[in-house]
């Protein structure tokens, strides 16, 4: 008796931790065999430093918003992710850049895609959102806003890695060897190669000592990219979505998949209509998409402190934070 009562105490204690922030870096083919050892700790630190930023602002009382952008700011700064400085590169051997951020409290929202010269372009979504009356901003125009709400500013070079670079040039030999996905009309024929080399976008959900939700999105897009590309990060109710009444959720994966299943707000929806947990809701949707043939993962922190990180690859770079700063980070399925 005495066992079974331990173990219930022990369940009821785990089932009560409240979360306070929830970040990833991006899902797919993330295998232990494939990461060494030094790259491993790359990561880790990262992603702790992302983490404990992030924390700071919420333990000094600061809203989700500031939490958020601390956080991925970090993220956005390091080669390591599919965002800001380690973003990867379009067709024509360009960097072009998207993200957003939600307020779970009022409903209000920025975005900006395709920018080229803003080094944290988290910082010039929430400038949208904050400064300005509309949602999304794009391309030259974000760009020009940007610079007179005084955001950092950066030659494109900064951008440049030669990672990223070593990966379009594969990917450019790659497409000379099949169709090209805008003319065959086929959205799920991308060879899984391809698609590994885009998974690295960056995300923060977090809830603040008011009680309000916030999400985040950063990304660098897809290697190769054609067109204007834009995937689903920037889109709110597809790759970001807040509400205080169910959860915040911040997306990662094959885009054109999020977009079409606008599944960021289909967690925040089945919450709310379906009375599902976040858990449930947010697994519930990572199967959609799964069974449509996209791949990635999402993080979801509902007004509860409760966190769900559900995903379909083999690895998602993902941590997060107690509301008594105990950090937890994890790489593998």
């Amino acid at each position: 008796m005495m066992v079974g009562s331990q173990d219930n105490s022990q369940a009821q204690a785990k089932k009560e931790v409240k979360y306070v922030m929830a970040i990833h870096g991006g899902a797919g083919t993330i295998l232990k065999k494939n990461m060494t050892d030094s790259l491993e700790k790359a990561y880790i630190a990262a992603l702790t430093e992302a983490l404990e930023k992030g924390y700071a602002k919420i333990k000094n009382g600061e809203s989700s918003q500031d939490a958020v952008i601390a956080a991925i700011e970090v993220m956005e700064n390091s080669p390591l992710f599919n965002a800001g400085k380690g973003a990867v590169f379009t067709n024509q051997g360009k960097n072009e850049l998207d993200a957003s951020i939600m307020d779970g409290k009022t409903l209000k929202a920025g975005a900006v895609a395709g920018v080229t010269i803003v080094k944290n372009p988290i910082k010039a979504a929430r400038a949208v959102m904050d400064k300005s009356e509309h949602v999304m901003m794009i391309a030259k125009g974000a760009e020009e806003f940007a610079k007179k709400q005084g955001l950092e500013i950066v030659d494109p070079q900064y951008f440049w890695t030669q990672q990223r670079w070593d990966g379009l040039q594969r990917a450019l030999e790659r497409d000379k060897e099949r169709m090209e996905l805008d003319h065959d009309g086929q959205q799920s024929n991308l060879p899984p190669v391809i698609k590994d080399e885009k998974f690295g976008t960056v995300g923060c959900v977090a809830l603040d000592k008011a009680g309000n939700l916030a999400a985040g999105t950063s990304t660098g897009g897809m290697t190769n990219k054609k067109f204007g590309r834009v995937g689903d990060s920037p889109i709110i109710g597809a790759g970001n979505y807040a509400n205080n009444e169910t959860a915040a959720i911040s997306c990662t994966g094959w885009g054109e998949y999020y977009i079409r299943t606008s599944a960021a707000f289909n967690v925040s929806a089945r919450m709310k209509y379906g009375k599902e947990n976040v858990a449930s809701a947010s697994k519930a949707v990572i199967d959609e998409i799964g069974k449509l043939g996209g791949d990635g993962g999402m993080i979801a922190l509902d007004a509860n402190g409760n966190v769900a990180m559900p995903f379909n690859t083999e690895g998602m770079y993902r941590g997060t934070v107690t509301e008594d700063g105990e950090i937890k980070v994890e790489i593998y399925k």
